[in-house]
């Protein structure tokens, strides 16, 4: 199979910094150096799609702008690349979510991707109306799963649940293809919600070990259920001609983080309700010191930024490694980024897919002949 790669639209800003924020986080004012405009997030994802990026990842929160309608204006400026939409089962009725996709699906020619987020701040679903506590909300999104699974399927759907109640719902369009779903989540009931419901289980980019105990973990609880789930992680990538020049650039982003920020966010995240978050948190303990947790695995991203922390950094070869190491484990999808967007998605797109497709293990999904930079390994 090959690797299949995402990228990654940065809807709360980008810059040449660290653009914190999520869990609960504000964006910091990195953000508004390149505003999350249409233009400059279709120019990213023009540039994905060129480089052979299945798809890109939108976030969701009150950090950043709405992703489903974000890309659907994004959308209409690429042709092929395929839209993550993170989203809150909360806060839309399953039957209105179900019809949403639909509808994207056709208007897009079947670009959608779901990436269903439970979410893990209690207080930033309050401001939403949400008021129910983590392991309700994980019992409600179990719910809307079914739900929307089921109209998916054409059926006609009565349901009167714990949390959510339908009657008669239906949809007089069913999506083709039916979109795939994504989803993470560290805690136990969030694990059995996969098992039952997913097609991609993602885990943000802890070391390989942690991972592989997290892959065994879910495809157990998936074998109960009689489903298989495939694997994906997230990540950010710092990737250059050498390693040298790669720390160096990551040196460059650690010391633009302020100190007073950095407690800040931290302060901020040592609240989060979320296991994963408790996991990001436990990789660098706040401290500049020993970031480098595993050969080319950075905590870095996560001092300042809440949900994925981590980064691969080394050259291109190196980063092809430690990504071929994840795969080892049952990795297949990789959802990446990289400050600024648009200069990374090229230096990965440039320096690592080339070598990975020369190892058999990725090809250009849309159209290779009119790609040369990924047949040939970039040098400088």
């Amino acid at each position: 199979m090959s690797l299949t790669f995402h990228w990654f639209l940065p809807t709360n800003g980008d810059s040449r910094h660290v653009v914190g924020g999520g869990h609960g986080t504000p964006a910091t004012a990195f953000g508004r150096n390149r505003p999350p405009t249409v233009a400059y997030l279709s120019q990213i994802a023009r540039a994905a799609e060129d480089l052979g990026f299945v798809g890109a990842l939108t976030p969701t929160g009150a950090w950043c702008e709405d992703a489903w309608l974000t890309t659907a204006m994004v959308s209409q400026h690429t042709e092929r690349l395929k839209f993550l939409v993170a989203f809150r089962p909360g806060f839309v009725s399953p039957t209105l979510a179900a019809q949403m996709a639909s509808t994207f699906q056709r208007q897009t020619g079947g670009r959608l991707l779901l990436n269903v987020v439970t979410g893990g701040e209690s207080h930033e679903q309050r401001a939403y109306g949400d008021f129910l506590d983590k392991d309700a909300r994980y019992r409600r999104t179990g719910e809307f799963l079914q739900i929307v699974r089921d109209l998916w399927e054409g059926k006609t759907v009565d349901l009167s649940g714990e949390h959510l109640q339908v009657e008669d719902a239906r949809l007089a369009r069913v999506p083709d293809p039916v979109p795939e779903v994504y989803f993470g989540g560290s805690s136990p009931i969030a694990g059995e919600i996969a098992a039952r419901h997913v097609d991609v289980y993602l885990t943000w980019g802890e070391p390989p070990a942690q991972v592989a105990e997290k892959i065994a973990w879910v495809r157990g609880l998936a074998a109960k259920e009689g489903r298989t789930v495939r694997f994906g992680i997230r990540l950010h990538v710092i990737t250059r001609d050498t390693a040298e020049q790669a720390w160096a650039e990551a040196h460059k982003l650690l010391d633009g983080f302020d100190p007073d920020t950095v407690k800040s966010v931290q302060a901020g995240l040592a609240r989060s309700e979320s296991e994963g978050q408790r996991r990001m948190l436990a990789l660098h303990g706040g401290s500049r010191e020993d970031l480098e947790i595993h050969p080319n695995l950075w905590a870095g991203i996560g001092l300042v930024r809440g949900g994925a922390g981590t980064a691969l950094v080394g050259s291109h070869d190196e980063v092809a490694e430690r990504i071929k190491e994840y795969h080892a484990l049952g990795i297949d999808e990789f959802v990446l980024s990289g400050y600024p967007h648009l200069e990374e998605a090229y230096w990965f797109g440039e320096g690592v897919l080339p070598r990975l497709a020369a190892q058999g293990l990725w090809q250009h999904p849309f159209a290779p002949t009119t790609a040369p930079a990924a047949q040939v390994p970039f040098t400088s």
